[in-house]
């Protein structure tokens, strides 16, 4: 199978393209920039623009569509550039788009996860077969949002909010799966073994790294507060990844302490 990986470059997408090209899949990987490497045909190609995307998606059976710019010019990229690369799939008559998404953009109320919502709508509304995977959150996101709220010394955050951190291989593997079984035309959830609070989760990471310092509860107001403690960042579907956070901890601290 040709696979077309976009955000080949990214946290996920530097995991699944060598998981992909050992299973067997033959690949070309978008980049902004022309470059080689990693066993793959790398294209240059732009979704905030559209150039090279008609040239990108020529001759591949499928996309696998991981690019995503949470910081800046999201409606552009995420929204209005899916669009676009839906768009070419669909002249090049591509088989199968498939676009990860995340847990909790239909019920949590961020700006970046409406964009990512609106995108799976353009998806779902193209003339590509589709499918749709939203994943929870990765544990070195969840370590980045706890180095944040550490920054003056005690653990800052709501300790009740709710988080179930899934392994980036193991989100690729899921992906290898979809792209084989082909386009399912629905959403499916994909999350970590483990539901865990902040507080447990800042817990395990401060006695992995024998850190000690106190956590300062506080509590998010409003609807968004409301449903980051009711679980909207989790799911309850099947089948889950198998690696824990204390794995995570595990593997990037040499122990998880008192865990």
């Amino acid at each position: 199978m040709r696979v077309l990986v976009t955000g080949a470059t990214g946290r996920l997408g530097r995991v699944a393209v060598p998981r992909l090209r050992d299973e067997g899949f033959t690949l070309r990987a978008v980049s902004r920039r022309s470059r080689t490497g990693d066993g793959v045909d790398w294209v240059a190609a732009d979704l905030a623009t559209g150039a090279g995307l008609a040239e990108a998606v020529a001759g591949v059976d499928a996309v696998l569509h991981l690019a995503s710019s949470p910081n800046r010019r999201t409606h552009d990229i995420d929204v209005l550039g899916t669009r676009r690369l839906a768009v070419a799939a669909g002249h090049a008559g591509v088989r199968h788009l498939v676009f990860v998404s995340i847990v909790g953009v239909d019920r949590v109320p961020l700006g970046y996860y409406r964009h990512k919502l609106a995108a799976e709508q353009v998806v779902a509304a193209g003339p590509v077969p589709w499918s749709v995977l939203r994943a929870t959150q990765f544990p070195q996101f969840l370590e980045g949002l706890l180095g944040g709220a550490s920054r003056l010394g005690p653990v800052i955050g709501d300790r009740a909010v709710l988080a179930q951190p899934v392994d980036p291989a193991e989100v690729a593997d899921r992906l290898a799966v979809l792209l084989l079984a082909g386009p399912s035309n629905r959403v499916e959830d994909f999350g970590g073994p483990e539901v865990l609070r902040f507080d447990e989760a800042a817990r395990a990471w401060l006695a992995a790294r024998r850190v000690r310092r106190p956590l300062l509860p506080i509590r998010i107001p409003g609807r968004l507060g409301r449903e980051l403690r009711a679980g909207g960042l989790t799911t309850t579907a099947t089948p889950t990844g198998a690696r824990t956070w204390a794995d995570h901890l595990a593997d990037t601290y040499g122990g998880t302490g008192g865990r």
